[in-house]
């Protein structure tokens, strides 16, 4: 079982840092009574951890690749536990969110080496393996997130939602010490600032202005400036990277189909399955009046189903065609949300489960096969830049979808409500404050047409997402044998050296 430790070193990280996305909404009402926060404010503790964590991806990878991918992942686990202790120790929000920002960092770090880390120590079914439990790992967190929130929130206190992290990261560090070999570094190269800079500006005034745009509406003169504003920095972060010897991102990857259809697929599924969860734990917490434990339960189908499907797919679909395993996880996702349209009114608990369980079952198909798919698109010496761009891409595509999802949500509660403020108020969970003077009938339907909007966009997602990878997905690079490579096999580019 020893070689398997390099795989629980990476899994126990991956798990750790994707509950950090969602295990704050749980924790939410508690957090905001304790520091005296605004809910504009605690949206902030979800939204700069994402942010950071998305900008910083690539130049993990990056740097990864000239540095070594051990010794950027043993710093970022530090780097990420440091600042947990901090989180758990904050004395106000605005301490919490700076260091959310930085558990950003130590996320981007970790989380930006792990594909590749396993792309370097196993081949062969041992890859495919590999590969099935580390997206299991991506698949269940992000789910268990609202549960384990809950569990800690309610027994202990929201400050073990960050303590937690402790014990798992040291046992992560001392793991990867002992058994994640060091691997070769590139001579003569240096880290990418200038591009870095451009994409974390871009990233961060296109997510701003998403959330100023459901604040202040689209056609706000603030929204409009932050969205022009992000479309030039990228547009400055492109021309950057191709005249850029040292890029962080080798735009020339794109020009292979697999890749960038697997990069592309990753954004879609995240912004798909699991954007929409934060909502959904509102309603279930405001409007039904669910304890934050139990509001975890409901959520946890979705988690189980991915784990257990995607620990068994490794084995399962090694040498189905990639293709397959992406379009049909996708087309699934977009079937489990169209079945939580389910949620009327009228609607108990219960209406989430069917819905729930089919998009876990999506997850965990797509997710193991997406990570190696991006890696087996690219050599050997841009494994860790193949791995920052897809997992970039993954965080993007929450971020983004986050922000737009909670501009549909309050826009159809206001069309029910005739009131803005009211509907901000609905959607940010203030169902029990309204109660007093709006019907709550009136406000069960307002909430329930907002969720069936984002259940309906994250549909409409997925099944473009899943047609895409099945028109676009190259011939030649379908295979899943492909995407693990032996070493040795003269045929074969992509060989890692063991």
């Amino acid at each position: 079982m020893r070689k398997w430790l390099p795989l629980t070193a990476v899994s126990l990280s991956t798990f750790m840092l994707l509950v950090d996305l969602t295990i704050v909404s749980v924790a939410a009402p508690a957090l905001a009574d304790e520091l005296h926060s605004s809910f504009a404010a605690l949206q902030w503790t979800v939204d700069l951890y994402v942010l950071v964590l998305a900008a910083f991806l690539m130049a993990a990878g990056s740097l990864a690749d000239r540095l070594g991918h051990r010794r950027v992942f043993v710093v970022g686990l530090i780097v990420f536990a440091a600042a947990s202790l901090a989180c758990g120790a904050a004395p106000n929000i605005e301490f919490l969110i700076a260091a959310r920002g930085v558990q950003g960092l130590g996320a981007a770090a970790m989380y930006g080496t792990n594909a590749s880390i396993l792309g370097l120590v196993y081949s062969g079914r041992d890859r495919s393996v590999a590969f099935g439990i580390w997206g299991a790992a991506n698949g269940a967190a992000a789910a268990a997130g609202p549960l384990l929130g809950g569990v800690l929130t309610e027994h202990v206190g929201w400050r073990s939602i960050f303590l937690v992290n402790l014990p798992v990261a040291v046992a992560a560090l001392l793991l990867a010490r002992r058994s994640v070999p060091g691997d070769r570094q590139a001579a003569g190269s240096r880290l990418d600032l200038p591009g870095l800079s451009a994409f974390t500006a871009a990233a961060a005034l296109l997510v701003y202005g998403l959330i100023r745009a459901g604040d202040a509406g689209w056609t706000d003169g603030g929204t409009l400036a932050l969205l022009v504003g992000a479309a030039v920095v990228s547009v400055g972060f492109l021309v950057l990277e191709k005249r850029n010897a040292d890029a962080m991102l080798d735009l020339s990857l794109f020009r292979r189909p697999a890749f960038a259809v697997a990069v592309f697929a990753a954004a879609g599924l995240t912004a798909s399955a699991f954007a929409n969860l934060i909502f959904a734990s509102i309603w279930a917490q405001s409007v039904l009046g669910l304890s934050a434990m139990a509001t975890g339960l409901v959520l946890a189908p979705m988690a189980v189903v991915g784990f257990v499907v995607a620990g068994g797919g490794g084995r399962l679909l090694h040498g189905v065609p990639a293709r397959y395993s992406i379009g049909l996880g996708l087309l699934l996702v977009g079937v489990g949300n169209a079945l939580c349209l389910l949620v009327g009114p009228t609607s108990g608990w219960g209406a989430l489960i069917p819905g729930l369980a089919v998009t876990g079952i999506g997850v965990g198909l797509s997710t193991p096969v997406l990570a190696s798919a991006a890696l087996a698109a690219v050599p050997p010496e841009r494994a860790g830049m193949a791995s920052g761009a897809s997992n970039t891409a993954r965080q993007l595509g929450y971020a983004v979808a986050l922000p737009i999802f909670a501009t549909l949500v309050t826009g159809a509660a206001e069309g029910v409500l005739g009131d803005r403020g009211a509907a901000k108020a609905l959607t940010g969970g203030g169902y029990g404050e309204l109660v007093g003077r709006i019907p709550a009938e009136v406000l069960r339907t307002a909430y329930a047409d907002g969720l069936d909007r984002v259940f309906l966009a994250s549909a409409i997602l997925a099944i473009v997402g899943s047609l895409a990878v099945l028109a676009l997905y190259p011939l030649g690079d379908d295979r899943q044998d492909r995407l693990d490579p032996s070493p040795g096999r003269p045929d074969s580019e992509h060989s890692v050296p063991r």
